[in-house]
């Protein structure tokens, strides 16, 4: 997991709403057992054809857009099955952050557990930013996670909120393996010094 403090990126414009996460990665994709070599197949179904051809004017088909690292997209985005290749995917393609008017629950949280930040503004904000990317795809945004705002170089878009200790966790590269090994000596500890009591004592008068 990579440290989130604050990111400039140009954005990438995709304001579709109830993007689910079958869409973000098509289910014949998560045979892998890595985090990594999704991103060929982000938004797999809409940027190819059947035979395999590139769609050309699908956003992430578009060179002006290659390098985008912040994607703006419609509201619900992350709907649908419980699936952490959706946030996988999306950071081994170069994102680091989605802003949407609203996203789904499931996927908000895997995406902070994953070092990608779910970034919520209203929805006029959203669709003002669409319209920006889309006149100019040199457009950059700067996503501020210790201030908690987005902006660009001459203007303050909005603030937003996240929970204080999903900040925490993501500002310092505190996955759930990280956080464990935090504890790594009270873990030993009580490994060394407690007396387990007998085993299958259930099964004691």
């Amino acid at each position: 997991m990579e440290r989130f403090i604050t990111h400039t990126g140009t954005a990438a414009p995709l304001y579709r709403p109830n993007i689910d996460t079958d869409q973000i990665i098509p289910k014949q994709f998560l045979k892998r057992i890595e985090r990594s070599g999704y991103g060929e197949f982000l938004f797999y179904d809409w940027r190819y054809r059947s035979d395999g051809e590139p769609i050309l004017d699908f956003v992430l088909n578009d060179p002006r857009y290659s390098d985008a690292s912040i994607l703006v997209a419609g509201p619900n985005f992350g709907c649908g099955s419980s699936r952490e290749h959706a946030p996988w995917s999306l950071l081994d393609h170069g994102f680091r952050a989605v802003i949407a008017p609203s996203f789904a629950d499931i996927f908000h949280n895997n995406s902070l557990k994953n070092g990608l930040l779910p970034v919520t503004l209203p929805e006029a904000t959203v669709a003002g930013l669409i319209r920006l990317a889309e006149t100019d795809p040199a457009f950059e945004l700067t996503v501020d996670l210790e201030s908690q705002e987005v902006r660009s170089k001459d203007h303050l878009f909005g603030s937003f909120e996240i929970d204080a200790f999903r900040k925490h966790c993501i500002l310092n590269a505190l996955d759930d393996i990280a956080l464990t090994l935090e504890h790594v000596d009270r873990i030993d500890h009580y490994e060394n010094n407690v007396e387990m009591g007998p085993r299958y004592s259930f099964l004691s008068n």
